[in-house]
This record gives C-alpha cells, sequence and structure tokens, in this order.
C-alpha cells in the first residue's frame, strides 16, 4: 500500500489516539475521513481537528455511533483503509459489563462489514489494549501476542471495573475471527498506557493516570505499581506503519517503556524537583496487580522503530497541562 494516500477513515476521530493520528495523517499527505459523535443538540468543539494544516482540503468529519451500527458506512466508503479507534471509553466501570462488550463487539462487527462491502478496503488497523493480553496468569513474567487475556483469571483478581478489559478482550477477539472468516486484512495493534502531548482540548485518562504522581491523584497508583508506557506519536507512527506493512499479520504488541511506581517517583523526582512526589512510605503501601513485562519484539522484527522514551513523554504531557492551565 506504499505510496497510497487513501482516502483512509479514522474512527473515534476526536479521541486522544485518533485525533494525534489524523494529525500525522494529514501532515504525510493522506485525505481522511474521520468519525465522530455529533450530537445536534450539544455542539461539540472539533476545531482542533478541522484547523489542523490540510483539513480544510484533505479531512472530512462524519457523525458516527457505535450504537448506530449502519452510520460509519458512508466515512467508510471509498476508502483504502481503516483505522478502528472508537471504542466505548467505561474505563471507571459507570457501565454494566455486558453493555458496553456488546455496543463494542457489535459496533465493531458492523464497522468491519461496512469494509467487505465497500469493495475498496485493502486492510484495516484495529486499535487494541494491552488489557486483552496481561491477565492470563498469576506467574506470567511475559507477554506476547500469542497470549490472551482469561476473563476468568482477570475477575478472580476482584477488581471492582471489569467492563473495559473484558470489553477490548471480547472485541479484539471478534474482529480477528470476523475478519479469518470472512478474508479481510485486518491486525491489531495492542497498546499500553498511551502517554505524551495532545491535542484535544481536555486531558486524556491515560495520561492523568501517567501523571497521577503529579496531579497526587493516589487513586490511580495501584494501575503503576509496573506499568508499560508508550508514547503517542510512537502509537500514530505504528499505526501508519502497520497500514503499509506488506507482511502484516495478527497482533502487534506496541510498548516502549516499563517503569516501577518507585523508579518513576526517583525518575519524576530527579527531572522535576518543583513537584513533590509521594514519600516512600506512602508508596509502600500501594497494593497492586504485579503486571507482565511487554514484548513489542515482533513490532520491531518488521522494521518499526520506536523515536521516544520517558523523558519525551512527560515533557510533552506537562507542557500540555501547563499550557492549559491544568498544572
Amino acid at each position: 500500500m506504499e505510496g497510497d494516500k487513501g482516502p483512509v477513515c479514522v474512527t473515534g476521530g476526536t479521541g486522544y489516539v485518533a485525533s494525534w493520528l489524523i494529525m500525522r495523517l494529514l501532515q504525510l499527505g493522506y485525505s481522511v475521513h474521520a468519525t465522530a459523535r455529533l450530537d445536534p443538540e450539544y455542539k461539540r468543539d472539533i476545531s482542533y481537528l478541522t484547523n489542523l494544516p490540510g483539513a480544510s482540503e484533505r479531512l472530512r468529519i462524519f457523525s458516527a455511533d457505535l450504537n448506530r451500527l449502519d452510520s460509519f458506512d458512508a466515512a467508510i466508503e471509498g476508502c483504502t483503509g481503516v483505522f478502528h479507534v472508537a471504542h466505548p471509553m467505561d474505563v471507571f466501570g459507570n457501565e454494566p459489563e455486558e453493555t458496553v462488550s456488546r455496543r463494542s463487539v457489535q459496533g465493531t462487527l458492523a464497522i468491519l462489514k461496512a469494509c467487505l462491502n465497500s469493495k475498496t478496503v485493502k486492510r484495516v488497523v484495529h486499535t487494541s489494549s494491552s488489557v486483552t493480553c496481561m491477565f492470563n496468569r498469576k506467574d506470567q513474567g511475559e507477554t506476547e501476542e500469542s497470549i490472551w487475556t482469561n476473563i476468568d483469571f482477570y475477575r478472580s483478581l476482584g477488581p471492582s471495573t471489569s467492563a473495559y478489559v473484558c470489553s477490548k478482550t471480547k472485541t479484539e477477539r471478534a474482529a480477528l475471527e470476523f475478519a479469518e472468516n470472512h478474508g479481510l486484512d485486518l491486525v491489531t495493534l495492542v497498546l499500553p498506557l498511551t502517554f505524551g502531548p495532545f491535542i484535544c482540548p481536555n486531558p486524556p485518562s491515560s495520561v492523568h493516570i501517567g501523571l497521577a504522581m503529579i496531579l497526587g491523584r493516589e487513586n490511580y497508583y495501584s494501575i503503576l505499581t509496573k506499568a508499560s508506557f508508550v508514547h503517542v506519536d510512537d502509537v500514530a507512527s505504528a499505526h501508519i506503519f502497520l497500514l503499509d506493512y506488506p507482511n502484516a499479520k495478527g497482533r502487534y504488541i506496541c510498548s516502549s517503556n516499563e517503569i516501577t511506581l518507585h523508579k518513576m517517583s526517583e525518575f519524576l523526582s530527579a527531572k522535576y524537583p518543583e513537584f513533590q512526589m509521594p514519600t516512600a512510605d506512602i508508596l509502600d503501601k500501594v497494593k497492586g496487580y504485579m503486571l507482565p513485562s511487554l514484548s513489542s519484539k515482533k513490532l520491531l522484527d518488521s522494521g518499526f522503530r520506536f523515536k521516544y522514551g520517558l523523558d519525551e513523554m512527560f515533557e510533552g504531557a506537562i507542557q500540555c497541562f501547563r499550557e492549559r492551565g491544568f498544572l
């Protein structure tokens, strides 16, 4: 697909990853169809997309919603590639697990059917999450693409929320199964905590989590006992890489850095002495599930290279918080 500049479709276009991906696609000369939930009674400000360089010539916004199964058809029509980034963002379990999973799976399958019916879509890149492969067994040291989260095992850990983990796992499995059964070229990109700068007006939840110690959000510490990170720009690059990579197949983990909560405190104390970090006594009391390491070997063996480390991730995130008056 090298040299083909679309049009391509990006679902969930107003989100953190999708908006950054749209920006990069426009910079590379792609024509982009982006979907967004546009409620006529609630005027949503999407100027951060429509004001991007190249947007006036090569960006079209389509109203679509995972609750309306045929609403993505118009956006996908005529596209050569589709980045399916949209997902019901119920990270904190405000809706029943079955409701979130059903909406996500049904919406994703409707999008994949639209890709088949278009006769023009050559490949779909589906955005997934590392939660789909990190909860498998207690002694799991490292995880790679062949490993899947065992939902029953995850529930046995006693999490207060399971909708996000279960819906992401069920959706990625359903997408891969549908693609195999119908001859659709689909790959999935499995992301850890996506972090760094953002162009959307409000700080994304993953950036809030990554900045938990700077923001004093102790309720997020348990997520960071041992956390894997990737810069949002590397995520956008990986999406585009997989759209073009001729031998792409199956799942690809995209994780560049791993750090423990204590090491993060040391790192931030040295780099940002103006912020008061939690004491060692506080961190010692944090109880969290020690997540396995993520192996990005498959992606790296394909020729992809990460450009950013934790320094750039924190610098970008903190700068955006400061520019918008959140710090």
